[in-house]
């Protein structure tokens, strides 16, 4: 399975919240996003059966998209593969979440803790939502499978994909920057499964993006 968080999109350059905010890939994550086919496309055997979902949310779709082509695979989207969303402080500017986000306590209830923010989502439920949109798109057993989302999710999809159970992650957090490719594997004999790479980068050396 690769896991590929998103590349810059609007609301990264224009420094605002994302969650479920619909921003657009810019001229750059467009860019990034060829540059993630190409790489899929050369890890992938030409004839091997292969699923692409994505999140519904536009910046990942058009990423999906581009991967879709080349790869002669439509994507499936699938709202609950959203990032966490942000409720009112979606759309507004990063400083204006800052100034009213409660953060985490260090020690006691960190999953079900409310950010402060009307509409957002817990950790919890958020965790909640990817566990189960990665549990159906497991049941089809397809041998390569792309999931295309947000940078939060890749926690996540990391947690659920190694059966960690959703409240082994209330501390920890596995990074994912935009347009980033993580590689989750499975073996055939053992059935072990492995993080072969994570948040991998290396593709978009030569695109210039900002990996913001």
């Amino acid at each position: 399975m690769y896991v590929i968080a998103h590349p810059e999109s609007t609301h990264h350059v224009d420094g605002l919240v994302g969650g479920w905010y619909d921003s657009p890939l810019t001229p750059a994550g467009l860019r990034a996003a060829a540059a993630i086919a190409e790489s899929l496309r050369a890890a992938i055997p030409a004839h091997a059966e292969v699923e692409l979902y994505s999140s519904d949310l536009q910046r990942a779709a058009q990423a999906a998209d581009v991967i879709g082509e080349l790869l002669h695979v439509p994507p499936v989207l699938d709202s609950r593969l959203r990032e966490k969303s942000y409720g009112e402080a979606e759309g507004r500017t990063q400083e204006w979440l800052r100034q009213r986000f409660i953060t985490p306590p260090a020690i006691g209830e960190r999953m079900g803790h409310h950010d402060g923010i009307p509409g957002s989502e817990t950790m919890g439920a958020f965790g909640e939502r990817i566990y189960t949109a990665m549990a159906a798109i497991e049941q089809t057993h397809c041998e390569h499978q792309i999931v295309v989302t947000h940078g939060g999710v890749i926690t996540f999809a990391v947690g659920s994909w190694t059966r960690l159970p959703l409240d082994a992650l209330a501390y920890a957090r596995f990074n994912g920057p935009s347009g980033s490719i993580t590689e989750l594997r499975e073996d055939d004999y053992f059935h072990n499964r492995q993080v072969v790479r994570l948040g991998d980068t290396r593709h978009l050396e030569s695109t210039h993006v900002s990996l913001g």
